[in-house]
């Protein structure tokens, strides 16, 4: 088994102990009906879980990739990726607004419903992350009309004087990784770039297929695998 075998092992024993433990906090609040003082400390955990990763995302730029992938292109110009850059407040609120609307459909489709399933592949921590990628776009929505509407009343000046000359390498501060900042860099298509930063957060295969919202996991090994075959020729010698 070569080092990249021995990774993908560790990643998917990981992510079966995590879905076997997630399995058990379920059946165990299940008891209660998801209510009470148990279920509102999971449901604490889970949004700072998800505000934490929604906050990078935001700042990378990143999460308007993954919700144009499951058919939401908000099409952000630049102006607004380098506001929520410069603006952790906004990044906050946001961030908030989105899990506080997620978090009541989650209870209910995936706990109460059943929606959420061990075997499905997915941790729980995910499961509601691909949740709060639906809501994003809402919330998103409603933070522009309300810019729209406090900007008619702004004079232009004041609005030029709060814009940054220039968008930071976002990718590089929330990855902390010069070398797959070059990578992403060089990727065109959306969905392989999607795969391969997700790859480097660590999520699992099934984990990202769920994310892109893909058939399979072997369409997700399909994008990595001709992207890595791409970079070999490219480099020649490279292993990845």
């Amino acid at each position: 088994m070569d080092a990249a075998d021995a990774r993908q092992v560790q990643r998917l024993q990981k992510n079966l102990d995590r879905r076997m433990a997630d399995d058990r906090m379920v059946r165990l609040l299940a008891v209660d009906g998801f209510t009470g003082v148990w279920y509102e400390r999971f449901e604490d955990e889970l949004a700072r879980y998800a505000m934490s990763v929604l906050r990078g995302w935001m700042y990378s730029g990143f999460v308007f990739k993954l919700v144009a992938l499951r058919g939401f292109d908000l099409k952000p110009d630049e102006l607004e990726l380098e506001e929520l850059v410069r603006d952790s407040d906004l990044r906050e609120e946001l961030a908030m607004m989105t899990v506080a609307r997620a978090l009541p459909v989650f209870r209910q489709r995936a706990l109460v419903e059943g929606g959420w399933r061990a075997e499905g592949g997915a941790s729980i921590t995910t499961y509601f992350m691909g949740a709060c990628a639906y809501e994003f776009p809402n919330e998103y929505r409603r933070y522009r009309r309300q810019e729209k509407r406090w900007r008619r009343g702004q004079p232009s000046a004041d609005i030029t004087a709060q814009v940054t000359s220039a968008v930071r390498s976002v990718e590089e501060e929330v990855l902390n990784n010069l070398w797959v900042l070059d990578e992403l860099k060089r990727i065109d298509d959306p969905r392989v770039q999607a795969a391969v930063a997700l790859t480097v957060d660590d999520f699992s295969q099934e984990e990202i297929r769920q994310l892109l919202d893909a058939k399979s996991i072997r369409a997700v090994e399909g994008l990595l695998y001709r992207w890595r075959m791409k970079r070999q020729r490219e480099e020649g010698g490279w292993h990845g």
